[in-house]
C-alpha cells in the first residue's frame, strides 16, 4: 500500500486527504502584490471557525493559496508559567531518540553552490532559480531538515549538536531580505504551509530543527509579518518541557550576533504590541492576547541559554524590555502576587525582562505600603487602647551620639527591631538639624564608614581585590552581623545607596533563597559558588587552585597536600578537614576538582555560616517581600550601593536652576571647575550635594540635583540641602573664586554644626 509520509511520521491515505477542506487561491500567487495582513485575516477565520464549532455552527471559511493544509490544532489559551527556567538534568526516556522519524528527501546545495546562485541572480537580474529554491525549502518541515540538516536521515539526538548547518542558514537568511518581493512572500506563505501541515503526534527533534530554523528569519523585523511570526512562537512555547531543553541548548550554540539579533527581534515585537506606532497595522489586542506571553516565553529559553553559557553570550541587561518601564507595573505585581506563576500572565513571572528601573519602583513602592500598613497598625493600636497618639510612633526614630554612633546605632536597632518596617529618621544628639533625608544619608553613611574598618574587627580588608569579607573569629556572637544585616535591609527599604564594597557572591549568597524558611533551622545563604567567585575575593588563592587544577605532572607527589586546610584566626593557625578524615587523604589528580570546590565551600560558606546566616536573617527582617524574588544579585548590588561611575556631563545635562540660567557666568564656571576636577572631588561634590558618593539606578537623572542662587556675600562658602539634592551657590565673580570657594566647602561637610 502506497503511503504519503509526513513530517510526524503519521501515514495518512488518499481517502483521509480528499477530507481535507477546499484549497483556493486568493491573491497569493507568485508575483501577486496582496499585502501581507491578510494572513491575519486568514488566521483570525481560522479562529472564528474554531469558535463557531465549539457552539455547534458551521462558518464556511476561505484559505489563502496554501498547499495541503489542515485544519490548526486546537491551541490552548494559557501558558504554562514559570519563575525560573529549570534546568535540571531531564530524564533518560527524554533524551532517547524518537522511532520512526520520516524520510528526509536528499538535497545536494551546498553554500558555496547558493551563493554562487545568488551572485549570478544579482549580475543577471534573474531570481527565478533562487526564488524556487526559496518555495521549496520552505514549504515544509521535511524541505527545511533536507536543505539544512548536515545529514539528512542522521538522527542528531543531542543537546550538543542541532544538526542545522548553521554556515548554510546564515547564507540563506542574510540573502532573504534582498530579494524580489514575490519572493520573499512565497517564503511567508511556506512558513504558514509549514505551520499549518501535519501537526499531529509528538513532536520530533526535525521539527524542533525546523522551529530552531524557521524563528532566526530576519523578515519578523517587519510588522507585516507579525502574525505568521505570533503562530511560530505559539507553536514553540507550547512544546514540551523536554523540548524546549534541546532548543535552549542549540540557542546557546548561535553566534553572539544571530544571538543578539533573535533577542533584538522578540524584544521589538513585544514592544511594538504594547506601543504600536500604527493600531491599524496590528489585529485587535482583545484577539491576540496569547502574543505577548508566547513572545515572552520563547525570550525566557534565550535567557535561559545566556545564563548557562560560559561567559554569558550578553549582558543581562540586553534582556531589559525599556518599554515596559512606561506600564502600569505596579498592576502587573499585583497580578503576580494575586495569582502567581498559574495561566494568568504577567511580566513579573519573567523577571529577566523587567529593567532594574522597574523594580526599583516595585520595591520602592512594595516598601512604602509596608510603611504606610505599619504605622497605621500603630495608630489604630493606640486608639483602641484609648492612649494619646504621638506622631513620633508612625516612624523609626533613631538617636545617636557622633562619638558613639556604631554603639548607639546598634543599640537602637535591637530595641526597635519591632519598628524597622517604619519610615526611618534619624537625630544627632545636639545638633539643629531637621531629618527630611540628609540626616539619613549621612548616618548610614558614616555608620558603614567605622564598621567596615579593620579595627572594628566584623570584616577583614582583602587588598589583592579591594573588597571587604567576613571576618570568622567572632562567631560565637553574631547579633552585630544581624545588626548589619539590618542596616543594610533599611537603607534598601528606604532608598538610601551604600559605599559597600562586598563581593558580587555576597549577593548571591543574600538571595538563597530569596525568601526566608519558614524552617529557623534550614541553612539559609550556602550559594553553589565556584573558581570564579573565589577569583573575585581572594585572586592569589584563587590562581594557586587553578594551577592545580591544570597541573600536568603528579599532583600527589609534587604538592603534597591533603584534605585538610589552615586559617590564621586572631595569630592563631587551626587546622580543619574539608571532609571526614581529611588529613590522611592525600590529593591526586583523580580528586584535586573534589578538593578545589570542597575548598571554595569551605571559605566562602562554612567558615562564614553562622555570621553570614546572622546577617541574611537581619537583611531580611527589613526587607521580606515578594519584590526580593524578582531581583538578580547584581541587581540587589546595584540597588544596595548605587553606581561607582560618575558621568558628570550627565549630571550637568539634567541639572535644574533656581535664580539662575545655564547661560549665566557663574553656572558656566561652576561646570568648568567640576569638569576638571579629579575624580576625588567629584565624589565629593556629590556627596555634599546628595549626602551620598554613589549614582542610584536610573542614573544621574534620578537625582534631580539643582543649583539655586544665593544672594548672600561671594565672601560665604555655598551651602547644601542634601534632603533636596540641592547647592546653593553665592554669584562669585571668578571661576578661581568659584574653585576654591567649592574645594573648601565639599572637603568639610560633615556636621549639622550645634554641636
Amino acid at each position: 500500500m502506497h503511503l504519503n509520509m509526513s513530517e510526524n511520521n503519521s501515514p495518512v491515505d488518499d481517502r483521509e486527504r480528499d477530507r481535507l477542506p477546499p484549497i483556493f487561491n486568493h491573491g497569493l500567487e507568485r508575483g501577486s502584490k496582496q499585502p501581507c495582513a491578510s494572513y491575519g485575516n486568514f488566521f483570525s477565520s481560522v479562529s472564528q471557525r474554531r469558535e463557531a464549532a465549539s457552539h455547534g455552527l458551521s462558518l464556511p471559511i476561505i484559505l489563502p493559496a496554501i498547499r495541503h493544509v489542515r485544519e490548526l490544532p486546537p491551541i490552548c489559551t494559557g501558558v504554562k508559567q514559570k519563575h525560573r527556567i529549570s534546568l535540571d538534568i531531564l530524564p533518560p526516556e527524554v533524551k532517547a531518540r524518537f522511532a520512526c522519524d520520516p524520510i528526509i528527501p536528499l538535497r545536494t546545495k551546498t553554500t558555496k553552490d547558493f551563493q554562487e546562485d545568488v551572485e549570478k541572480a544579482t549580475l543577471s537580474g534573474d531570481w527565478r532559480h533562487i526564488h524556487d529554491f526559496y518555495l521549496t525549502t520552505f514549504d515544509s518541515f521535511l524541505e527545511l531538515n533536507a536543505a539544512f540538516k548536515k545529514e539528512a536521515n542522521a538522527p542528531f539526538n543531542t543537546t550538543e549538536d542541532s544538526g542545522i548547518n548553521t554556515k548554510f542558514v546564515n547564507a540563506v537568511y542574510d540573502t532573504i531580505l534582498h530579494t524580489p518581493p514575490e519572493t520573499q512572500k512565497a517564503v511567508l506563505k511556506g512558513i504558514i504551509n509549514s505551520l499549518l501541515r501535519e501537526w499531529k503526534g509528538p513532536r520530533t527533534k526535525d521539527d524542533l530543527r525546523a522551529y530552531f530554523v524557521l524563528i532566526q528569519n530576519p523578515q519578523y523585523t517587519s510588522t507585516a509579518t507579525y502574525v505568521i511570526f505570533a503562530h511560530l512562537l505559539r507553536k514553540i512555547s507550547s512544546l514540551a518541557e523536554a523540548d524546549h531543553h534541546f532548543l535552549l541548548h542549540w540557542f546557546k550554540k548561535l553566534s553572539p550576533k544571530r544571538f543578539k539579533q533573535l533577542v533584538e527581534r522578540l524584544q521589538l515585537f513585544i514592544s511594538t504590541r504594547l506601543f504600536p506606532a500604527r493600531p491599524e497595522e496590528l489585529p485587535p489586542m482583545t484577539k491576540c492576547s496569547w502574543w505577548i506571553p508566547a513572545a515572552t516565553k520563547v525570550l525566557s529559553l534565550l535567557n535561559a541559554a545566556n545564563s548557562i553559557a560560559t561567559p554569558p553570550i550578553l549582558p543581562f541587561t540586553d534582556f531589559y524590555n525599556l518599554t515596559l518601564d512606561h506600564t502600569d507595573f505596579m498592576e502587573d505585581y499585583r497580578t503576580w502576587q494575586t495569582h502567581g506563576n498559574s495561566n494568568r500572565f504577567s511580566f513579573c513571572q519573567f523577571p529577566f525582562i523587567l529593567s532594574a528601573v522597574v523594580k526599583k519602583g516595585i520595591l520602592q513602592r512594595d516598601s512604602e505600603q509596608q510603611m504606610i500598613s505599619m504605622a497605621r497598625q500603630t495608630l489604630v493600636d493606640k486608639v483602641s487602647r484609648r492612649q494619646r497618639v504621638d506622631m513620633s510612633l508612625l516612624f523609626l526614630n533613631i538617636k545617636v551620639r557622633r562619638l558613639q554612633l556604631v554603639s548607639d546605632s546598634l543599640d537602637e536597632l535591637a530595641r526597635k527591631r519591632a519598628d524597622l518596617k517604619k519610615k526611618l529618621k534619624v537625630t544627632f544628639v545636639g545638633e539643629a538639624g531637621l531629618d527630611m533625608g540628609g540626616l539619613t544619608k549621612e548616618w548610614f553613611l558614616l555608620l558603614i564608614r567605622q564598621i567596615f574598618h579593620t579595627d572594628y574587627g566584623m570584616f577583614r580588608y582583602v587588598k589583592e581585590s579591594q573588597y571587604h569579607w567576613f571576618s570568622n573569629w567572632n562567631c560565637d556572637n553574631c547579633s552585630e552581623f544581624r545588626l548589619v544585616g539590618s542596616l543594610m535591609g533599611l537603607a534598601l527599604y528606604n532608598s538610601i545607596t551604600l559605599d559597600i564594597r562586598f563581593p558580587p557572591c555576597v549577593y548571591k549568597k543574600l538571595l538563597t533563597p530569596p525568601i526566608v524558611p519558614c524552617d529557623p533551622d534550614a541553612p539559609v545563604g550556602v550559594a553553589s559558588l565556584t573558581l570564579d567567585d573565589l577569583q573575585q575575593i581572594m585572586p592569589d588563592l584563587a590562581h594557586g587552585l587553578a594551577e592545580l587544577l591544570s597541573y600536568e605532572g603528579n599532583v600527589e607527589e609534587d604538592f603534597y597536600t591533603t584534605f585538610q586546610v589552615f586559617q590564621e584566626e586572631m595569630g592563631v593557625i587551626k587546622a580543619y578537614n574539608l571532609k571526614p578524615g581529611g588529613d590522611k587523604i592525600p590529593v591526586t589528580n583523580v580528586n584535586r576538582k573534589e578538593y578545589v570546590q570542597l575548598y571554595i565551600d569551605f571559605l566562602l560558606n562554612k567558615s562564614i555560616e553562622k555570621p553570614f546566616a546572622a546577617f541574611y536573617h537581619g537583611f531580611h527582617s527589613v526587607c521580606a517581600s515578594d519584590a526580593i524574588m524578582l531581583l538578580r544579585p547584581e541587581e540587589v548590588e546595584v540597588l544596595v550601593c548605587g553606581s561607582p561611575h560618575l558621568d558628570m556631563v550627565s549630571l550637568q545635562r539634567v541639572a535644574q536652576y533656581e535664580g539662575y540660567s545655564k547661560t549665566d557666568p557663574t553656572i558656566r564656571a561652576f561646570w568648568d571647575v567640576v569638569l576638571a576636577f579629579p575624580l576625588e572631588l567629584q565624589k565629593r561634590l556629590l556627596h555634599f550635594c546628595t549626602g551620598s558618593d554613589r549614582v542610584p539606578v536610573g542614573g544621574m537623572a534620578d537625582l534631580n540635583f539643582k543649583i539655586t542662587k544665593h544672594d548672600v556675600s561671594t565672601d560665604w562658602l555655598p551651602v547644601s540641602h542634601t534632603c533636596f539634592n540641592q547647592i546653593c551657590l553665592p554669584p562669585y565673580k571668578s571661576k578661581k573664586e568659584l574653585r576654591q570657594k567649592l574645594t573648601i566647602a565639599i572637603s568639610n561637610a560633615e556636621g549639622f554644626g550645634l554641636e
